[in-house]
């Protein structure tokens, strides 16, 4: 009974806390442990980009919607290095324990499904949201990009996080090798994130092109943190808002149904 009344008091009902948090605790340790290749690393590559366009580009490029290149290049280094750190906290977790064979440890503790992808995007959103804090206050200092809407770049920076943790979920699940998951972010993940606005204006992309980036989420992400951070953007911020988050959702929904059913990790 007092084995009992334990376990009871730690799930507080239907959810397992004190699980839950152990394993989001794990996830967000795994980067913070080693912050000099997770953290310190892509605010340097984020430097250098800023460096390269600013030295080659930046002078002949003039303004674009209003603001000088380099601040318009701001917001979407700044996304495009959330999403991928994001994706990388949760495949790299996931990937490894499956090739090492010790996914066991993470499966056998009575952890339901929506409790493994809160834990796991937990880590995930977290990284996202250390290195997208890291990145804008080296950005305000440096190119002078400003705050002009700070709830739009917290919620956008947010819902990136999650929403490619939640690919890197999938991706992980999916993946039986690191060739596999080398393929996925290489051909998949690359090009949403550098094929979206990150670099230019999609009003300068012919007619096709912009229809195809409009189908694209990672634009509305990047669009929207512009929009906090610039004032301007591409879009409506309430339209990338919406799709965003349906996006979220149903990645959400399919990471919760394969935890739940075991696909790829119990075989």
């Amino acid at each position: 009974m007092a084995e009992t009344g334990t376990m009871g008091t730690r799930r507080f009902g239907r959810v397992n806390w004190l699980g839950m948090y152990t394993l989001a605790e794990r996830e967000c340790m795994r980067f913070l442990s080693v912050w000099n290749q997770t953290l310190a690393a892509p605010l340097v590559t984020a430097g250098l980009f800023l460096a390269i366009f600013a030295l080659a580009i930046g002078p002949a490029r003039g303004e674009v919607m209003g603001v000088p290149f380099v601040e318009f290049l701001a917001p979407g280094i700044l996304m495009m290095t959330v999403i991928q750190n994001a994706f990388a906290n949760t495949s790299s977790s996931i990937m490894v324990a499956k090739v090492q064979g010790n996914i066991v440890d993470t499966l056998m503790p009575p952890l339901s499904a929506g409790e493994l992808l809160v834990g796991y995007l937990t880590g995930a959103v977290a990284r996202g949201l250390f290195v997208a804090a890291a990145i804008l206050v080296f950005m305000v200092l440096t190119v002078g990009a400003g705050l002009a809407n700070p709830a739009w770049v917290l919620v956008f920076s947010f819902l990136g996080a999650a929403f490619l943790g939640a690919l890197g979920i999938v991706a992980a699940i999916f993946a039986t090798k690191f060739d596999q998951m080398a393929a996925i972010t290489n051909f998949i993940i690359t090009p949403l994130s550098f094929l979206s606005g990150t670099f230019y204006s999609i009003e300068t992309l012919p007619a096709p092109m912009q229809v195809i980036t409009h189908l694209n989420p990672v634009f509305y992400l990047i669009d929207g943190v512009r929009y906090g951070m610039l004032g301007v953007s591409d879009s409506s911020p309430w339209l990338g808002l919406f799709i965003v988050s349906v996006c979220t959702g149903l990645v959400c929904t399919l990471c919760w149904w394969w935890f739940r059913s075991g696909y790829r990790m119990k075989s």
